[in-house]
């Protein structure tokens, strides 16, 4: 969804190099390319996906497919990703996730590969709805590790393959380290909590300091690289009546670390359910405190990227980053 809050490095573009030029979608486009490339669904109503993320623009088509068009070039290889892995992770996965069904090829100005996959129904998961379910936290860490027990024959070798290698943690040292100097405060605000100013929420900058050379400091993994869904956060949990449904947007799909993901337990979680989550996924200590680093680093990049002009990602962050300083 909202690109900053991914396990990539490449996220971290916002803090230092020149914006990406992003090409005009409209529906029109979209009619074109699906027309031209697709005949059998060019009778099918397209109807524009609000509020979209930061890396796609997303359309339903008809009832029970999506267009998902990439809007900058740190995006463009996620259609091709998941059309090769999604339809062979789906069967061993307890909640469903998106079927990629085609892949389109550029055309009529539009640069880059994007893909049509299986419309899944439901509502994005909120705080308010799971975040004291402990069913929901085990449901979470049972998926992860059905996720990680993932090995296909031909699974690449760590490394093999750049667009599911996983990066290290401390690749985002400087951009972190300039966020929490950006954001924090020594006025002593607190470990647990934002404080409202005319620039917006501050934090603790020695917590925040403290956390981040903890995760920096703790083993890394050393055992065989797993999969990761790489962006694990409540804006790409789907819920229907109440109960989680799906998982969505594998576009950071990768092959690594699997500390990244533990961002679900900061995003979501109350400190009751994230202990269910961390004693069903069997987390060693070393693990959590990267999983909290990384909440941390995507945590303080979204806010930085996003919160001025969006007081929703303002409220999910400022959490974020507050229970990962709690633990």
């Amino acid at each position: 969804m909202w690109s900053a809050w991914r396990c990539w490095p490449g996220a971290d573009a916002v803090l230092g190099s020149t914006p990406d030029t992003r090409p005009p979608i409209d529906a029109a486009l979209v009619r074109r390319l699906v027309d031209a490339q697709f005949p059998q669904w060019a009778e099918l109503p397209l109807k524009l996906l609000e509020p979209a993320g930061s890396d796609h623009v997303i359309y339903r088509l008809g009832e029970e497919l999506s267009v998902r068009l990439p809007r900058h070039t740190g995006a463009i290889g996620q259609a091709k990703k998941e059309y090769e892995w999604l339809p062979r992770l789906a069967p061993h996965l307890p909640l469903a996730i998106p079927v990629p069904v085609a892949v389109g090829e550029p055309g009529y100005g539009y640069p880059w590969p994007w893909a049509v996959s299986r419309w899944l129904d439901g509502e994005v998961a909120t705080v308010e709805t799971l975040a004291f379910s402990s069913e929901a936290a085990v449901e979470l860490a049972e998926f992860l590790t059905a996720l990680q027990r993932f090995t296909p024959e031909d699974i690449p070798a760590a490394g093999a393959r750049e667009d599911l290698t996983g990066r290290p943690l401390a690749d985002r040292d400087r951009a972190t380290r300039a966020a929490i100097a950006q954001v924090g405060t020594s006025s002593g605000a607190g470990s647990e909590a934002a404080s409202d100013t005319a620039s917006g929420a501050v934090f603790d900058a020695g917590a925040m300091t403290e956390l981040w050379d903890a995760a920096l400091s703790v083993p890394g993994w050393d055992r065989p690289p797993v999969w990761f869904h790489g962006d694990f956060h409540t804006g790409n949990l789907l819920t229907v009546n109440g109960r989680l449904s799906a998982v969505i947007d594998f576009g950071e799909l990768g092959i690594g670390d699997p500390a990244c993901d533990l961002t679900i337990a900061f995003t979501l979680m109350s400190a009751e359910s994230r202990a269910a989550f961390r004693a069903a996924l069997g987390v060693d200590d070393a693990t959590w405190t990267r999983g909290r680093g990384w909440a941390l680093a995507t945590g303080l990049n979204a806010y930085i990227s996003y919160a001025a002009d969006n007081p929703r990602v303002a409220a999910q962050t400022t959490r974020q980053i507050a229970e990962a300083l709690i633990g």
